[in-house]
Parts: C-alpha cells; structure tokens; sequence
C-alpha cells in the first residue's frame, strides 16, 4: 500500500531523480532501492576519483615518520616494488588512451595493469619500512580507493568501446591477473579474424609510448622514496 504522505528523504528524492508524486506512488519499493543504491555507488566512485592523489599526500609523510626500515626489509620490498614497476612500464608501452581499447601485454592479463603495478609498487615501499601495520594500512587504504575507481574508468570504457569492452571485460579480471592471455576475437562477414584484431593482439612494447606517458618518473619517484628509507636506516644504524 502506497503511504499517503511522503517522508522528508522521499520528498529529497523526488526532487533528485525528477519523478512525479504520481509516478513514485506507482513505482516499487525494490525499484527505487536500486535507483538510490546507483545513486551511492556513483558517488562514491567520483568521491574516490577525487581524493586518490590528495590521499598519497597524508600516506607518505606518514610512512617516513613510522618507518623502521631494516637491510630485510629493504631488500624484500625492493623486489615487490621492482615487479610493480615493471608491470606499469610494460602496460605504458602498450596502452593508447582513448583511442582504442588495448588487448595486448598486460592488458591480455589484467584490465588495470597501471593500477596492479601502482598497488605492488606501493606495497613494496611500504614493506621496505619495516612497518607491518603501515602494509596493512596501506594495502586497505588502495583497494578502498581504487577499486572504485577501476569500475567508474570501466564504465567510461563501455561508453568508448561498447560491445567490444563488454566482450573483453567477459574474459579478463578487473584486477587480479589471468594467468592465460586474453586474445581478442574480431570478426569479419566471413567468419575470419580481422587482421586488425590479429595486429591488435600481437602488439609489442612500445618504448615511444613509455616515453610518451613519461612512466620513468614512477621509477624516480621509487628511487628517491627508497633513498630516503635507506638514509633512515643509516641514521639509526650510525
């Protein structure tokens, strides 16, 4: 039964979604929880879109003042750290923004490879501070932020590329890697794969685009955050 007055939040969400007193009396309770829980997650996607940079701010000068870095955990985050570079450099030699959907590298594995390597880059700096709490923080911190946003850029995806990121996004992983590559499937009226797919899928490394998205300065960034641990660790060693 339809109530016959409407609650402050229902009068805040005729206004919002733009419905008639007639037409939210006639539709379903379910469907109006769907629309106000769309309604949330979009916002939390563009909240999370937001603060991710201003978050790097207020993470790392906290993990310098509660690092305790040792020659262990220098070495063990060094080489998370080092996988996630690499991850980022291969996906920035292979990715072309906006101008057609990348298939090939690590894109065959993972749709976000920059934000894997960003998470595995992150991580093994946090690990080369020697402090467990700060890798917990830190690896709750990214997800929470980042996945968000991994399913807002989707849905610009979907909007660029339409069937052909619904086909992918089918077969390869948000986040966590496949371990067998995607190979992307265009056909012709024939009934053949189109040779621009086959070139698409068998795409290599690009340096031009490396340099392009000027991914050396996440090896700088790495570089001086490590120095800065590794002077920390002398200093308290001295």
């Amino acid at each position: 039964m339809v109530p016959s007055r409407l609650s402050p939040t229902n009068l805040l969400a005729l206004g919002m979604y733009g419905h008639s007193l007639k037409r939210r009396q006639t539709c379903s309770s379910e469907a109006s929880g769907e629309q106000e829980g769309r309604k949330s997650r979009l916002t939390f996607k563009k909240l999370a879109q937001r603060i991710r940079v201003p978050a790097g701010f207020v993470l790392a000068p906290l993990l310098f003042l509660s690092a305790r870095p040792t020659p262990a955990s220098l070495a063990a985050g060094a080489f998370v750290a080092l996988i996630g570079l690499s991850i980022r450099a291969w996906a920035s030699g292979h990715l072309k923004k906006n101008e057609e959907l990348t298939t090939s590298g690590p894109y065959a594995h993972t749709r976000n490879p920059l934000y894997l390597g960003t998470f595995l880059l992150g991580t093994g700096v946090a690990v080369g501070g020697g402090t467990p709490w700060f890798v917990a923080l830190f690896a709750t911190f990214y997800l929470l932020i980042y996945v968000p946003v991994m399913f807002a850029e989707a849905e610009t995806m979907r909007g660029l590329f339409s069937e052909e990121y619904e086909l992918y996004s089918s077969c390869v992983p948000l986040f966590v890697p496949r371990f067998t590559p995607y190979r992307a499937a265009s056909m012709t009226s024939e009934g053949t794969i189109s040779s621009r797919s086959q070139a698409r899928n068998q795409r290599q490394f690009d340096l031009a685009l490396y340099l392009r998205h000027r991914e050396y300065r996440a090896t700088v960034g790495f570089a001086i955050a490590y120095a800065l641990l590794a002077a920390k660790l002398v200093l308290a060693l001295g």
